[in-house]
C-alpha cells in the first residue's frame, strides 16, 4: 500500500484535466509552434498563445510579459544572471536573503565569483526579511534585489509589495521567486511591484519541465540578457523549440488555479490548522516553524523535541513527506532555512515538512496526525530507555513544561 502523499511542496500530481488538455499535443497536434507555413504549426502556435494568456492571467500580467522556460530554476537563472549582466557597467551589487531556494542562492554565488558584490540579508525567527533592512542595504551600485515570495520549507510569505515599492522608488530591479506561492495565495505583479517573477508548472498540478519568467513590460524598461542562444524564440530571451504539450499543460493548470485557487486555499488552511492542532494537542515539545499567519495555506513545518532525528522519517513509512527542500544535495545537508531562523542542530534534524494539496482529505489528515503522534511517542520512549543515551529533555518530563498544544517557537 502506497503512503499518504503529504509532500505537495516538493511537487504535485498532474491534474487529470491538465493531462487531457495536453495529450493531443503529443499526437495529432504535434506541430512546431515556430513553423509558420502550414496548419500544424499554426495550431501549435495558437495553443501556445492561449497558454501564455492563461499563465499571464494567473498573476495579473499581459501575455507578452510571459517567457516560457524549462522551470523555475531556469527562470531564476535568467532573471538573476540576465539582469546582472544587463546592469553592467552601471553597478555590480546584488541583494538577496539567506533563506532563498538553492535555485537563487547558486546563481547569486556564480555572480559573486565573477566580481559582483552580494548582500545576503538575515531573517527573523519566522523567516521574514525586514523591508527596512532591504532599504538600508541598497546602494547606488545595486542592480537587482531578489527576495522569494513564499519559502519552500516553512511556507513563510514575505512582504513583497513593500520591498518592491522600495526598489521601484530607487530604480532598482526587483525579482521574486514565486514557484511556491503562485496559484496558492493571491498574486498580482502590479500590486507586488515586481519587475521579474519566476513560476513553475509542477507546483500547481501541471507537468514537470516547464515554467515561466515574468518580465515587466513598460517604463522604465526592464532589460535582461539572454542566457540561452539559438533560434531567438520567446522574444529572443530563451532560445529553443517551445515544448507545446508542456506549455499547454502549464496553461491549463494556471487556469484551474486562477478559478479554483481561493476556495482551495481556504480548504487547505482548515486542514493544515487541524493537523497542527491534532499533533500539538497530543504532544508537548513541538515547535511550529514559519510565520503564524503569513504562511502558505497548505504548509506546516514542525520540529519535535526529544527524538532521534535519524529515526524520525523512517518511523513514518506510511506518510510521504520530507524534512525540508526536495532540491538539496545528496547526501542532504542540514537545512539552511531552519538554521537561519535560529533552530539548534538537534531541532533541525528532528523536523518534518508537511505539504497538503488538492488530493488531501480530512481523513488523511486525521490518519497522518495519528501516525506522527504514535511515532514520536515511540521514539521518545525508546530514547529514554536506551543505555547511555541522553535523557529525554526536562521540558517533556517536569511540571511547568510546555503543555499540550503549546508552541515552543519564539513569540513577539
Amino acid at each position: 500500500m502506497r503512503p499518504l502523499y503529504l509532500d505537495h511542496l516538493a511537487t504535485t500530481p498532474c491534474d487529470a484535466r491538465v493531462v487531457q488538455a495536453l495529450l493531443p499535443y503529443l499526437t495529432e497536434s504535434f506541430g512546431n509552434a515556430g513553423s509558420r507555413g502550414h496548419a500544424y504549426g499554426w495550431a501549435a502556435d495558437e495553443a501556445v498563445k492561449q497558454a501564455r494568456e492563461r499563465v499571464a492571467a494567473l498573476i495579473g500580467a499581459t501575455p507578452r510579459e510571459i517567457i516560457f522556460t524549462s522551470g523555475a530554476t531556469e527562470a531564476n537563472n535568467l532573471a538573476l544572471k540576465g539582469a546582472a549582466e544587463a546592469g553592467l557597467p552601471a553597478g555590480r551589487h546584488v541583494i538577496t536573503q539567506v533563506t532563498e531556494h538553492r535555485a537563487v542562492l547558486a546563481p547569486v554565488a556564480v555572480l559573486e565569483a565573477v566580481g559582483f558584490e552580494v548582500t545576503r540579508l538575515p531573517v527573523d525567527a519566522w523567516g521574514r526579511v525586514d523591508p527596512a533592512a532591504v532599504a538600508a542595504a541598497l546602494r547606488p551600485s545595486t542592480v537587482l534585489v531578489s527576495i522569494m515570495h513564499a519559502n519552500n520549507e516553512i511556507g513563510t510569505v514575505q512582504p513583497i509589495a513593500e520591498i518592491g515599492a522600495l526598489c521601484r522608488a530607487r530604480g532598482v530591479l526587483f525579482h521574486t521567486d514565486a514557484a511556491q506561492s503562485a496559484g496558492k495565495i493571491p498574486l498580482d505583479v502590479k500590486q507586488l511591484n515586481v519587475d521579474l517573477l519566476s513560476l513553475s508548472a509542477h507546483k500547481i498540478y501541471g507537468p514537470k519541465g516547464v515554467g515561466a519568467l515574468y518580465v515587466r513590460h513598460g517604463q522604465p524598461r526592464v532589460q535582461i540578457t539572454a542566457q540561452l542562444h539559438g533560434g531567438g524564440q520567446e522574444r529572443g530571451l530563451r532560445a529553443g523549440t517551445v515544448p507545446v504539450h508542456q506549455v499547454v499543460g502549464f496553461g491549463a493548470a494556471a487556469e484551474l488555479a486562477r478559478v479554483e485557487g481561493a476556495a482551495e486555499a481556504e480548504r487547505l488552511r482548515g486542514l493544515r490548522d487541524g493537523l497542527q492542532a491534532a499533533i500539538t494537542a497530543a504532544l508537548a515539545g513541538v515547535r511550529v516553524n514559519g510565520h503564524p499567519t503569513e504562511r502558505l495555506p497548505g504548509a506546516l513545518h514542525l520540529s519535535f523535541e526529544g527524538v532521534d532525528g535519524s529515526s524520525l522519517l523512517p518511523a513514518l513509512r506510511g506518510l510521504a513527506l520530507s524534512t525540508g527542500s526536495a532540491c538539496m544535495s545528496d547526501p542532504p545537508e542540514p537545512s539552511h532555512v531552519l538554521q537561519a531562523i535560529g533552530l539548534a542542530p538537534a531541532q533541525v534534524h528532528t523536523s518534518l515538512r508537511f505539504g497538503l494539496g488538492r488530493s488531501t482529505t480530512a481523513a488523511e489528515v486525521t490518519e497522518a496526525a495519528r501516525q506522527v503522534v504514535e511515532a514520536v511517542q515511540h521514539l521518545r520512549a525508546a530514547r529514554s530507555l536506551r543505555p547511555g543515551a541522553s535523557p529525554v529533555p526536562q521540558s517533556l518530563r517536569q511540571a511547568g513544561a510546555p503543555g499540550p498544544g503549546e508552541d515552543l517557537s519564539c513569540s513577539r
